[in-house]
C-alpha cells in the first residue's frame, strides 16, 4: 500500500511537472502559428500600403520638391550667368569689330594723307626745279649782259676823252636840285628834270643818265661822275 501511494505520488508529481512543459509547448506552437499569420497579414498590409501609397503632400515629397527647386534655381542662376557672359562676349566682339573698322579707316586715311603729302612734295620739287632752271637761265643772261657791258665800257674807255664828252650830260642845264633831306650817310636829294618837269629822288650810288651819284651834301649839293667827267648840282646854282 505504501508502495502504491508512493508510485501514485510520483505519477502525480510527474504529471504536475509535465503540465507546465506541455503548456509551454502548446504556447510555443500557438505562438508559431500566430507569428506566421501575423507575418502573412503584415505582408498583405505592406503590399496594399505600397500599392495605395500616394507621395503627394508627404514630407518626403516636400523634401524632394525643395531639393528639385534648389537644383533648378542653381541651374537657372548658372544659365543667367552664362547668358550674361555671352552678352559680354557679344559686346566685346562688337567693340573689337568697331576698333578694327576704326583702325582700318585710320590706316586708309593715313595712307591717303601720305599720298597727298607725297604728291605735294613732288609738285613742290617740280616747282623748285623750274625755278632753278629759270634762275640758271637768268644768271646766264645776266652774265652775258655783264660781259657785254664790260666790253662796251672797255670800248668807251679806249675811245678817249673826246668820245666821253660827246655823250656827256649838262646837269646845270637839264636838272634843278629841289632839296636835300636826311642826315649823315642817309642823305637823299630830289632833282627836277627841266624838260619833263618830273621829280626824281636819288641817293649815293644811283645812276642818272649814265652818271653815278658820287656824293650828296647840304653844302656841296649833288656830285655826279661817269669816271671821266664830274659835275656838281647844288641849290645855289639851280636858283
Amino acid at each position: 500500500m505504501p508502495n502504491k501511494m508512493k508510485l501514485f505520488s510520483v505519477f502525480v508529481f510527474s504529471v504536475l511537472m509535465l503540465v507546465p512543459v506541455m503548456a509551454r509547448g502548446a504556447d510555443a506552437v500557438a505562438d508559431e502559428y500566430v507569428t506566421d499569420d501575423v507575418a502573412v497579414d503584415f505582408e498583405a498590409v505592406s503590399a496594399d500600403a505600397v500599392a495605395a501609397y500616394n507621395p503627394a503632400g508627404s514630407l518626403f515629397q516636400q523634401i524632394t520638391d525643395l531639393e528639385q527647386e534648389k537644383i533648378l534655381m542653381e541651374l537657372e542662376k548658372e544659365r543667367a550667368q552664362l547668358d550674361l557672359e555671352l552678352d559680354k562676349l557679344a559686346a566685346e566682339k562688337i567693340k573689337l569689330h568697331m576698333e578694327i573698322d576704326e583702325l582700318s579707316g585710320r590706316a586708309e586715311q593715313q595712307q591717303q594723307e601720305l599720298e597727298n603729302a607725297q604728291a605735294k612734295l613732288e609738285t613742290e620739287a617740280a616747282r623748285l626745279e623750274r625755278e632753278k632752271e629759270a634762275l640758271e637761265a637768268e644768271t646766264q643772261e645776266l652774265a652775258a649782259r655783264s660781259a657785254a657791258v664790260t666790253a662796251a665800257a672797255s670800248a668807251n674807255a679806249s675811245g678817249g676823252n673826246a668820245a666821253q664828252q660827246n655823250v656827256g650830260v649838262d646837269f646845270d642845264s637839264q636838272y634843278r636840285l629841289v632839296n636835300v633831306i636826311g642826315a649823315g650817310s642817309q642823305l637823299q636829294a630830289t632833282i627836277e628834270n627841266l624838260s619833263t618837269g618830273q621829280n626824281k629822288v636819288i641817293s649815293v650810288g644811283r645812276i642818272v643818265d649814265g652818271y653815278s651819284v658820287q656824293s650828296i651834301s647840304l653844302d656841296d649839293g649833288v656830285v655826279f661822275t661817269n669816271g671821266v667827267d664830274t659835275q656838281t648840282l647844288n641849290i645855289s646854282k639851280s636858283n
